[in-house]
């Protein structure tokens, strides 16, 4: 077996840790929200997210590598900059974060040299994201319309966007010195 790209398998480290705390994110929604249908659809999200990091794990597997250890993480460093305090804040989190991972992958699957085997796993959860936000944007816009308008989820929406924006700046640069400057 050739030697892995030690490279690669900090970004798919990067990618899988995302998808993990994603799940841990879920599982707060699951105790905040109890009506039927969010039930039914977190835990089919949930379900998907704890896929999603499988199959970065698999694939690291398979390239010869093994998992990283990430502490400074996309939703760590998230995390550092906001703590959301109310269930509006945490869908419009939810939406910013599963927009910034499907963008990502996308991203990712359109880099020249991607490989098959990657490039069907950034396929999948792409597909999967679209859903995550899909469904929870709904749910967040039907919760603000409850709370007095749209615009309280469209403000916090923005908030979330820009401290995304901040945090994914930082690790595209990071991603850029992994790579050797040839991220895109």
């Amino acid at each position: 077996m050739a030697t892995p790209d030690p490279s690669m398998i900090e970004i798919m480290s990067y990618y899988r840790d995302a998808e993990l705390h994603g799940a841990t994110l879920l599982l707060r929604l699951i105790k905040l929200m109890d009506d039927p249908d969010s039930q039914v659809k977190l835990a089919l999200h949930l379900h998907e997210e704890t896929h999603h990091a499988w199959l970065w794990t698999r694939r690291i597997k398979e390239l010869g590598g093994a998992p990283l250890r990430i502490a400074d993480g996309y939703q760590t460093r998230i995390g550092m900059r906001t703590v959301p305090r109310s269930l509006l804040d945490l869908l419009a989190l939810t939406v910013v974060v599963e927009e910034r991972s499907a963008s990502r992958y996308q991203e990712h699957a359109a880099r020249p040299g991607t490989d098959e085997a990657t490039l069907a796993i950034l396929k999948e959860v792409t597909k999967d994201e679209k859903w995550h936000i899909a469904w929870i944007r709904g749910k967040l816009m039907a919760l603000a319309k409850e709370e007095g308008g749209v615009e309280k989820a469209e403000a916090a929406i923005a908030k979330y966007r820009q401290i995304d924006a901040e945090v994914y700046g930082a690790l595209k640069a990071k991603e850029a010195a992994i790579l050797g400057g040839s991220a895109n």
